[in-house]
């Protein structure tokens, strides 16, 4: 028998060998699957990285999955800093969308610097109201966040299909469910052929590290999050504390809304966010809720997307098959956390009733 014991640390090289050994198990036995399919696990693997680098429009490709990932798993990554278990960023997002929308849709009169800052305020205030919703429930009356931040996803879900197919349905769209395209005040700008949002991300990544590191602020969030008596012991004001913490937290899922809106979309509508919000909590926990980390494993995972696409045309692999690759990939990284964080102890001594 075995029983399940905290490790009380890991090094570095430690963790570093368990993820390495990890990735090598996850290679060897997605290779077993592809080849029981009928391919060469060489040449899957080979064209998943070219379908991810292999050329300048397949690295664009690749940077613009990565950018929403990136910045939505920043924001999550401060809720679950501080214990906070916020599973709301799908809903956070399309809220930032509604707010990004409704200043490009009212405003686009206005000079382009203005509306998109404006946009991205909103975007910004809508995504963090969404997200102290919640956190109001449980300072109030201790509700579980997990399952209210989850089913407020479906209410921002259905209020952004009501927009789409009733209160906001453009008119000249015939018909169909559409709501109007932005005006070209209302889209963000390219640099290097990518929309501005990849540089966004990244000075959220230097921002996010320096905030969560050297910052009062950032401190507080950390010890709240080890512990709620000892922050009260150190004087650190927990209610202001959180709500900065879940404002900021919805409030970067709320920009990724803006930044899908206008750059990708140029409308709203209920894709934009695509499943970001949930792929964004594995991102965040793989980053270790690290800013570096996160951007380094935003882009990897990015990459497994755009690849795992990228061989359903160069293959003819079923869609379900490539899933099933992400998944074994992702099975066996996000196991080798458990490894990282606990060990399992074997039982010597054991007693069985009836025995002398």
């Amino acid at each position: 028998m075995f029983r399940i014991v905290k490790k009380s640390e890991t090094t570095r090289l430690q963790a570093t060998v368990i993820i390495s050994t990890a990735i090598i198990l996850a290679i060897l036995v997605t290779s077993i699957f592809i080849s029981a399919i009928g391919f060469n696990p060489i040449e899957v693997y080979g064209s998943m990285l070219k379908g991810s680098f292999g050329s300048s429009s397949k690295l664009k490709r690749t940077i613009i999955i990565a950018i929403p990932l990136l910045i939505t798993s920043l924001g999550i990554a401060v809720a679950f800093k501080m214990q906070f278990w916020n599973i709301g960023g799908e809903g956070q997002i399309l809220m930032g969308g509604f707010g990004a929308a409704f200043i490009a849709l009212n405003f686009a009169y206005l000079p382009k610097p203005i509306v998109l800052i404006l946009m991205a305020i909103s975007g910004m205030l809508c995504g963090g109201l969404w997200a102290l919703l919640p956190a109001f429930l449980k300072s109030k009356w201790g509700t579980n966040e997990t399952i209210v931040t989850l089913m407020m996803n479906y209410i921002a879900l259905k209020w952004i299909t009501f927009l789409q197919y009733d209160k906001w349905k453009d008119p000249n769209s015939m018909g169909f469910p559409k709501i109007a395209n932005f005006e070209d005040n209302a889209v963000l700008p390219r640099v290097f052929d990518i929309h501005i949002g990849w540089i966004i991300a990244l000075i959220l990544v230097v921002v996010m590290y320096i905030f969560m590191n050297y910052t009062k602020k950032g401190y507080e969030i950390s010890v709240l999050g080890e512990s709620v008596k000892t922050a009260k012991y150190a004087g650190i004001n927990i209610n202001k504390t959180m709500i900065t913490a879940i404002l900021l937290s919805g409030g970067l899922c709320g920009l990724v809304g803006m930044i899908q809106t206008s750059a990708v979309s140029n409308t709203l509508s209920i894709e934009i966010s695509g499943g970001v919000g949930f792929t964004a909590i594995i991102v965040t926990w793989l980053g270790a809720l690290s800013a570096p980390i996160i951007l380094i494993v935003s882009v990897l995972f990015a990459a497994l997307l755009q690849g795992g696409a990228y061989i359903q045309t160069a293959f003819g692999i079923p869609a379900a098959a490539a899933s099933v690759l992400q998944g074994m990939i992702l099975f066996f990284v996000l196991g080798s956390d458990f490894f990282i964080r606990y060990r399992l102890v074997l039982e010597k001594n054991i007693k069985v009733k009836g025995a002398k």
